[in-house]
């Protein structure tokens, strides 16, 4: 063993008898610690209520979702307010202003015919010439009777003025002059009797020229030369033509009884016509039945449109057009917002995110959409499409697209 093992084992003995050392610890170190301690538990409390709230969270927006899902999201439109004013589009029919048929008032055979069909004529124009061999027979039978009767006038005129002379000077009896006077009254009276008939064959005789009664055009002929012209009071009369004045033209038209205001006597209103498209006529309303018809609920109107350049013609189909005043009040609403409920027309308003089914009441019906004249504000929304089974106090969420 050498000398420095030596001291060193001799060291570690002295150092082994002697007693440990007491440390005291410092202050700052103690606030140290505990800081750190105060930290670590801190930090774990906040941990705690983050992993509770963010479950708490959770739950919340689960139970949100589920509600959410079971509260359908609807699609709503809101009322627009009615136009000053608004057009509604009747259909009628042009009618001729005078439209008569033209008959025989004498019998005979039809000599012959002046104009056909198409044929524009003027008053007092010869249409045809009826030959009537009887009548003239007729007519110089009585011109002769005529004739007989009044010679014999003139005899009795003598008779009853020798008559009177004599009973001047008593040759005659007043008896005898008052037969002779009374036969005097008789053959005036026949002379005047048979002055009429001559007249009335005259008259029947003038009728064997048909001339047209106004100004038209033909529409009909319905005779040709040799027909037989019965004009018997125990037959049935044939038409020979058909006359139809066209310088202007009728148009009746059926306007609903909720229109009825739109209609005023001696107002301007368009008409189009389907062979004229894109160009319109002007019509006056003259007159209208003022009675509503209880089997159409329609007033029946008259339009009366000239017809001077001869354009139109009768029996073509027309759209009259005529302005409605609107409700004061009124909206509009589309059709697809109508609900047809065995109590009557509803439609579905969202209010504080329920519905409510609201009864309306229609004025004009323009297809794709309606006037409302009550029930209804412009603030009103309404659902789209709504479903047949939606009941009041049902709860909707109103979709974000949707604005007034």
């Amino acid at each position: 063993m050498t000398a420095e093992t030596s001291d060193n084992a001799k060291t570690e003995a002295a150092t082994a008898t002697q007693p440990p050392i007491q440390q005291t610890p410092r202050p700052w170190r103690v606030a140290h610690s505990l800081i750190i301690a105060l930290g670590v538990l801190g930090v774990l409390g906040v941990a705690i209520y983050s992993g509770i709230r963010s479950r708490d969270q959770a739950e919340a927006h689960l139970v949100q979702a589920g509600e959410s899902s079971s509260v359908p999201s609807v699609d709503v439109v809101y009322p627009k307010l009615g136009s000053t004013s608004q057009e509604i589009s009747l259909p009628g029919k042009t009618e001729p202003y005078i439209d008569t048929p033209i008959y025989a008032r004498t019998s005979g055979y039809l000599r012959k015919w002046y104009f056909d069909i198409g044929s524009h004529v003027g008053k007092g124009y010869l249409l045809a010439v009826i030959e009537t061999p009887e009548l003239d027979e007729q007519l110089q039978q009585a011109e002769a009777e005529l004739k007989v009767a009044q010679a014999n006038l003139e005899l009795a005129q003598i008779t009853a003025g020798r008559w009177q002379n004599l009973l001047k000077t008593n040759s005659v009896s007043h008896q005898e002059t008052d037969q002779a006077v009374s036969d005097l009254s008789a053959k005036q009276a026949l002379v005047a009797s048979s002055l009429a008939n001559v007249h009335r064959l005259q008259q029947l005789q003038a009728y064997e020229n048909v001339y047209a009664p106004f100004d038209g055009v033909i529409t009909q002929r319905n005779t040709d030369i040799g027909d037989l012209i019965d004009a018997g009071q125990n037959t049935t009369p044939k038409e020979m033509f058909h006359l139809a004045s066209v310088s202007t033209l009728r148009v009746y038209i059926p306007v609903p009884e909720v229109y009825t205001d739109a209609v005023r006597t001696g107002e301007k209103v368009t008409l189009t016509f389907d062979e004229y498209p894109g160009r319109t006529f002007t019509g006056t309303l003259v007159r209208n039945s003022d009675a509503i018809d209880p089997a159409t609920r329609t007033l029946n109107v008259e339009v009366d449109l000239k017809n001077t350049d001869g354009l139109l013609r009768p029996g073509a189909y027309v759209f009259v057009h005529l302005t409605v005043p609107p409700y004061r009040g009124a909206v509009i609403i589309p059709s697809n917002t109508l609900l047809f409920r065995s109590e009557g027309l509803r439609v579905a308003v969202v209010r504080d995110g329920h519905v409510k089914l609201a009864p309306i009441t229609i004025g004009h019906d323009y297809g794709s959409s309606v006037e409302v004249v009550t029930g209804l504000r412009p603030s009103d929304a309404l659902l789209v499409d709504p479903s047949d089974s939606i009941e009041s106090g049902q709860a909707v969420e109103v979709a974000k697209g949707s604005q007034p």
